[in-house]
């Protein structure tokens, strides 16, 4: 048994300055993945500072017709809010694609953005993980890997980022509300997480003591419909092997807006810029899919055995968007 202290503050400023006082101090929300990690003996904080009492789980519209989502509702409320299944279809389908019902009650926006990879090498203490303890190596490349990136990743890891809701997020270009020591800020979430380079022990591009308080939306662009759509090991309770959000407009047989975000596939949510280009303005066709997808894929580097994630991802977008233009076109 590790000690550690655990505080409940009532402010958001109180919980900041108690993270400060104290070097390797966690927050607290749901607790669904950091508890599992100290059980593991993967992380071992301090201290635990409980934001459950904070003022940060409401679901509102913001005032430029977005929605503001606070760090602390919880995925299963964010899931059935008439704004965002109204508006987002593609968030709401990516939270109930992940985890149970019983975690989706417990699991935060906030914590949702900040889990950890399910590489079993990160979460084995006995082995070795650049991720875990910088330097150590990285023995999933020539190791189990079946499941992890093919799109980014580097010689010190190639671990992938587990988060649907993240990736829905990315794909409505959401931004990370963050508030810290030096003030507030906000991050696209599209830029939020990192590739791993040389330092994948930092899965963010969050600062020390910095609580994420939410995430805004912006409106969806007019006629836009979205959908997010994974494929795993079995149909529940399993991480992505692939996954894509889309949100697209079709007008006239062509397509104007383009959002597209893979899952599964690297060490964060993936913005598929190079696929949106070719999307944007072309003909609503299968041929157009198929060319954005290959476009976005050619930079993938599979590893022996998780080349399959390639052609996967690929069919993937292409159903998916064949299927929102087909709406479109209906609507």
């Amino acid at each position: 048994m590790k000690p550690f202290a655990y505080v409940r503050p009532e402010r958001t400023e109180e919980a900041i300055d108690r993270f400060a006082a104290q070097p390797g101090a966690r927050f607290l929300a749901g607790g669904t993945n950091l508890v599992d990690l100290m059980k593991l003996g993967v992380t071992g904080p301090p201290l635990l500072i409980d934001i459950n009492g904070l003022p940060l789980d409401a679901v509102e519209e913001t005032a430029a017709g977005g929605l503001h989502v606070g760090a602390t509702a919880r995925n299963s409320d964010v899931a059935a809010h008439p704004l965002v299944r109204a508006r987002h279809p593609v968030l709401s389908q990516a939270l109930l694609a992940g985890a149970s019902p019983q975690l989706r009650n417990a699991a935060t926006t906030g914590g949702n953005l900040l889990q950890r990879t399910r590489c079993p090498y990160f979460q084995d203490a006995s082995k070795p993980c650049n991720k875990r303890l910088p330097g150590s190596g990285c023995p999933a490349r020539e190791g189990v890997h079946r499941d992890l990136a093919v799109l980014g990743h580097s010689a010190h890891c190639v671990a992938t980022h587990p988060s649907d809701m993240a990736v829905a997020l990315a794909a409505l270009d959401a931004e990370v509300l963050l508030r810290g020591p030096s003030g507030s800020r906000t991050v696209p979430v599209a830029e939020f997480h990192r590739l791993p380079g040389d330092r994948p022990d930092r899965d963010t591009v969050i600062e020390d003591g910095e609580l994420i308080t939410g995430v805004t939306l912006p409106p969806p662009p007019p006629g836009a419909r979205g959908a997010y759509r994974k494929a795993r090991d079995r149909a529940s309770y399993a991480f992505a092997l692939a996954s894509v959000a889309a949100v697209l407009t079709v007008e006239d047989g062509r397509i104007g807006h383009a959002a597209l975000a893979f899952g599964g596939l690297a060490h964060k949510p993936w913005r598929a810029r190079a696929a949106e280009e070719v999307l944007r303005g072309a003909p609503a066709t299968a041929e157009t899919y198929r060319r954005a997808a290959d476009a976005e894929l050619a930079a993938a580097e599979p590893l022996r055995d998780n080349g399959f994630k390639v052609p996967l991802a690929r069919n993937l977008a292409v159903s998916v968007l064949h299927g929102l233009a087909s709406r479109a076109d209906t609507a």
